[in-house]
């Protein structure tokens, strides 16, 4: 059921602006103090960023493609937590043959060895590993006879047993297999595959969600507080649904039927982590299904503060925020979301930030605490 439409003011500012949610909307667009360019290249297309903090609480590394979804492997790492950027670093050579976007993952074996894994995909799916924190890296290399879009939208690390991960990812029938297999209507599957080996190698995907009505895709994960269950979040690609979530209570064995997410969650690629107070920030590109009247920030890259009951039981949440305006059409926000020790949020992301330029990478720094201020 859609929620209907009503008209909230957007905090910081004077517009009143009719929005599909009952929620506060926060609109943090102009604040440019919470604002650094990770990247900027003027004529060349920068997007689709991925992040990874490491355990030391203040080293970010970021991967983007020089190009839209396809193109060369950029790699910049900051060591003060986001707020100053280091020159592009040297990659191996085969990075520069990524076909789409990269995304990162820590990943730990059954043996205690950490590792940095990095997924690039369509067809085949390839990855390459660091075992020093990202100092260097092996070559992109095929890890099975299949691909998918976005590999991998998510790892989680399971409680199966030591070295367990479950990722998961989608497709429409172009990539899976080596000869595209799409069907009409079109048909998108969620898959999931697993690794027992702290994700070194990856077992054949199986399908957890089949749909030619929704199209279920770029799945981002959330935990529930007590570690027992899973939620998925999902885009849906037809535009004729709101956004979806699945659920698991035994590790992925099995998932619930999907249902529809609240209209103050409508997007693509939600990206969510947990907060110090146990609230959860979740970013995405905000996307209402057609037949509605558009949201101002439809198009935009929006946060999205709420709990863990808010997601089980279907509730809107507590603030919408734009983080930026999104100035050509909704082609920005494959968000990195990560929580500093301080609480403090560094989410990047891709995005026609300027008028009239190529997109560029740019992270927003916030407070839970700054946006409950704001809403007073």
């Amino acid at each position: 059921m859609r929620t209907p439409f009503l008209f909230v003011m957007a905090i910081t500012g004077t517009v009143i602006a009719q929005q599909p949610y009952s929620i506060p909307f926060i609109d943090l667009d102009d604040q440019l103090y919470r604002q650094v360019i990770v990247d900027h290249e003027p004529g060349q297309y920068l997007g689709h960023p991925s992040t990874l903090l490491l355990e030391d609480g203040k080293t970010i590394l970021c991967v983007y493609p020089g190009g839209h979804g396809r193109g060369p492997i950029i790699f910049r790492r900051s060591s003060d937590g986001g707020k100053t950027w280091s020159k592009r670093i040297d990659v191996p050579t085969s990075w520069a043959t990524s076909k789409e976007t990269p995304t990162l993952h820590r990943v730990i074996g059954p043996d205690g060895t950490k590792r940095i894994i990095m997924f690039s995909g369509l067809n085949p799916c390839r990855m390459a590993v660091s075992e020093n924190d990202g100092v260097t890296w092996s070559e992109l290399k095929p890890i099975g006879a299949w691909g998918g879009i976005v590999t991998m939208g998510f790892v989680e690390q399971l409680r199966t047993g030591r070295g367990h991960y479950l990722a998961m990812f989608h497709d429409d029938g172009r990539f899976f297999t080596k000869q595209p297999q799409q069907e009409k209507p079109v048909r998108f599957k969620l898959f999931q595959t697993l690794s027992t080996d702290g994700g070194l190698t990856w077992a054949a995907p199986t399908v957890v969600a089949s749909s030619t009505s929704h199209h279920l895709c770029e799945p981002g994960v959330v935990r529930s507080p007590d570690g027992k269950r899973l939620a998925v979040l999902l885009r849906e690609n037809s535009r004729r649904h709101n956004s979806q979530i699945i659920f698991s209570d035994d590790e992925g064995k099995t998932w619930s039927e999907h249902r529809s997410l609240p209209a103050s969650l409508n997007g693509d690629r939600h990206t969510g982590r947990y907060l110090p107070d146990g609230r959860i920030f979740i970013s995405f590109r905000s996307r209402q299904p057609g037949g509605i009247k558009k949201p101002l920030h439809e198009g935009d890259w929006v946060g999205w503060l709420g709990t863990w009951d808010d997601l089980v039981s279907a509730k809107e949440g507590q603030y919408v925020v734009r983080l930026k305006d999104n100035k050509r059409g909704a082609d920005c926000a494959y968000p990195g979301v990560e929580v500093l020790p301080d609480g403090t949020i560094v989410t990047t992301t891709y995005g026609h930030w300027s008028a009239d330029q190529q997109p560029y990478i740019l992270s927003v720094r916030l407070k839970a605490q700054e946006l409950d201020a704001l809403a007073k």
